[in-house]
């Protein structure tokens, strides 16, 4: 068994979001740090998207047991509010990924702040690109998604608000 943060990166890559299936908890940027204290004391630093985001819990009991099953058996999980998680640690191939999903993914960085104005910014639709789209509700399927309606195809779709 390799103790190497490398190799717990690697073993964390094949951990499926569990809201968003489609990209990985390390994809998300929800793993912050990963310290190999010794032979037998792993010690794993995670974030949660938002302060009273749901699936931190199963990301838990996720993390505990594909690091069990590869022989790991002293593991400790903190959970850290700072810095907080910000969409700026989404990585580019998760963000297409999102796309790929029908989910568009931020649009910019944490510096976009035209939702305090109560502006509403053109998504491109994920499944046609239009610009043509309209923000329904602030929340979407989850607190971190708000929902849009392309008015080109019709299609509603989630936004990954930036945070």
């Amino acid at each position: 068994m390799s103790l190497s943060k490398e190799h717990i990166l690697s073993l964390l890559s094949e951990i499926p979001d569990p809201e968003i299936p489609v990209i990985t908890i390390l994809e998300l940027g929800v793993i912050r740090d990963i310290l190999v204290i010794d032979d037998t004391n792993i010690e794993l630093k995670i974030t949660p998207t938002y302060s009273g985001c749901p699936a931190m819990k199963q990301i838990e009991d996720d993390v505990r047991k594909k690091l069990t099953e590869h022989g790991f058996t002293s593991i400790t999980i903190n959970t850290i509010f700072s810095p907080p998680w910000t969409t700026d640690w989404i990585t580019p191939q998760a963000k297409e990924k999102l796309r790929q999903y029908g989910i568009a993914p931020p649009e910019t960085t944490t510096e976009d702040k035209s939702w305090l104005t109560g502006k509403t910014k053109a998504i491109a639709c994920p499944r046609c690109k239009s610009l043509n789209t309209k923000l329904i509700s602030q929340f979407g399927s989850t607190a971190c998604k708000a929902l849009y309606q392309c008015n080109d195809c019709l299609e509603p779709f989630d936004y990954f608000k930036c945070i």
